[in-house]
């Protein structure tokens, strides 16, 4: 059974009251699944998210963004005036059990559409199935430029290139004169790459990189490493890493050490940092690829909804993993069907801003629209400071502290 085609867009309902945004997605169905995409039944949208193991922080607030993109979608009139149902399992951050769990939704459950986990690791992981199955693939946090250098057809990226995740903090630090450089990051696909952009875009600008490690996942003492950056007379340390519980280890074991430096940095800002560490995250910096302040459409009444909703301020996981329904939608809608390379196509076509940012690929689906804000934690607030064009404070530097 086909379904009539049909342009429209979205008008989503939030809390705040109806607001228009551009939607974007693609799906073919099996034949055997024909039946189940008959009009009077939902679309089913099968993903999974970590909701626990190493990437639970990430994983939790990004199925809170599927979860309320499904109810702004079905509170409008759905997509090709059919409700939308997502189907999400725990993938516990694991590799097997994402594949595992991918290949069941898509081939014994019987959805129609399917949207991605958290995480480059995992995305990786997953690819070879979404390929194999010939469905369209949008990763709403995954950022590792390789992924997409294998000659994959289906899978598109949300988030701005990992190796630009720590370019905002060198940037800033090349300004202030600082020169000496260390580089640390989790052995792990995604922070890698950032610890790799964070490595050249410092020697390009002629600053010293004194110092490029990296600690097996799960490492959980940072004595050792913290006592070297002392020796090595640091200013500035980049830090990547997939596990955020990573950045607090840190920066306790700087402040049980007496470790002052000029800058520390984190390819992820996230609530749970401040809340851990309390008047210690004061003066950090951290890669947000959204924040609330940003002037996206939409953004102000996606904040108030999800606040509303799930009684905390949204990350930018949340940010993204709505956003990256909103996207499914929209080409599901261009494409007028869910017929899979249709929908691939209206998203190689796309060129729009999202509640999380600007969304344009190039035909192997990589981003090259969206760049990422910088933020520094003062008085217990995220800050962006970097680009000073959406900046909402001047960073604070060392002297400047409360």
């Amino acid at each position: 059974m086909t379904n009539k085609t049909r342009h429209k867009s979205l008008a989503l309902a939030v809390a705040a009251g109806c607001i228009t945004l551009g939607l974007t997605a693609c799906t073919q169905p099996s034949t055997e699944s024909a039946a189940h995409s008959s009009a009077d039944q939902p679309i089913r949208i099968g993903a999974t998210m970590s909701q626990s193991g190493a990437y639970a922080t990430q994983g939790r607030a990004a199925k809170n963004g599927y979860r309320l993109c499904e109810r702004d979608l079905n509170a409008s009139s759905g997509v090709l005036g059919r409700q939308v149902e997502f189907v999400i399992h725990d993938d516990e951050s694991d590799s097997e059990k994402v594949q595992a769990l991918y290949e069941s939704l898509i081939s014994e459950t019987e959805v129609d559409l399917i949207i991605g986990p958290y995480g480059s690791t995992l995305t990786e992981a997953l690819a070879p199935v979404t390929e194999a199955h010939r469905m369209v693939h949008i990763t709403p946090l995954a950022a590792t430029s390789s992924i997409w250098e294998q000659g994959r057809e289906y899978l598109f990226m949300v988030l701005p290139p990992a190796e630009l995740f720590l370019a905002g903090l060198i940037d800033l630090a090349d300004a202030q004169g600082y020169q000496r450089v260390a580089v640390l990051h989790e052995d792990a696909l995604f922070p890698q790459a950032a610890a790799q952009g964070a490595r050249d875009e410092a020697e390009e600008r002629g600053m010293q990189v004194v110092s490029f490690a990296s600690y097996p996942s799960g490492q959980t003492e940072f004595d050792a490493m913290v006592e070297q950056l002392a020796a090595d007379e640091v200013e500035v340390l980049a830090m990547a890493a997939s596990n955020l519980d990573d950045f607090v280890k840190v920066q306790r074991a700087l402040k049980a050490h007496g470790v002052e430096l000029k800058m520390f940095g984190t390819s992820g800002a996230v609530q749970e940092f401040a809340d851990a560490l309390g008047n210690d995250a004061d003066g950090v910096f951290g890669l947000s690829a959204w924040e609330p302040s940003a002037p996206n459409p939409g953004a102000d009444e996606f904040t108030a909804a999800y606040q509303q909703k799930f009684g905390q301020a949204p990350a930018f996981h949340s940010a993204g993993a709505y956003a990256s329904c909103q996207l499914l939608a929209q080409a599901v809608e261009q494409a007028g069907s869910l017929e899979q390379d249709a929908i691939r196509r209206a998203l190689l076509d796309l060129d729009t801003t999202t509640v999380f940012g600007g969304f344009k690929v190039d035909e192997r689906g990589y981003q090259i629209a969206h760049e990422g804000l910088f933020i520094q934690w003062q008085d217990g607030h995220k800050e962006v400071v970097w680009p000073s064009e959406v900046a909402t404070s001047e960073p604070r530097w060392p002297a400047d502290h409360r």
